[in-house]
């Protein structure tokens, strides 16, 4: 099964690597409720990593198996839509999947997130097998 990279060039891997590290160090009530189900290759065997940078990107959680990525929102996004389509579109022209969910789905309905979590990451990784 292939894994990509995406590095970051090194000036701006300069500046990210602090701000996620402060965003793993520090996450919202929603993230540390996924990460628990996420973490150790809980859903399928499938690898995720929290507060990963990509290109000039971090996102919540991403998989290099499966080539997902998944979001999580608070209310901010609200005001920061359009910023957010492009970065999703910059995501997806990479060959990335990404998921959205709001805080609120995560802390209200975590089985059915994890289990279209799982969906996806079985249907992604079905799709890179030769």
């Amino acid at each position: 099964m292939p894994h990509h990279h995406w590095k970051c060039p090194p000036h701006l891997w300069a500046r990210l690597r602090p701000i996620a590290g402060q965003m793993r160090t520090n996450p919202t009530p929603a993230e540390k409720a996924l990460w628990v189900r996420l973490r150790n290759c809980q859903v399928l065997g499938c690898k995720f990593r929290r507060q990963h940078s990509l290109e000039r990107f971090i996102v919540d959680f991403y998989s290099s198996e499966a080539m997902l990525v998944i979001e999580v929102d608070g209310d901010i996004h609200l005001q920061t839509q359009e910023a957010d389509a492009i970065r999703q579109e910059v995501l997806e022209s990479m060959g990335l999947h990404v998921l959205r969910f709001t805080n609120d789905q995560v802390l209200t309905e975590i089985e059915e997130v994890v289990e279209q979590i799982g969906m996806i990451v079985e249907l992604r990784i079905k799709q890179q097998e030769p």
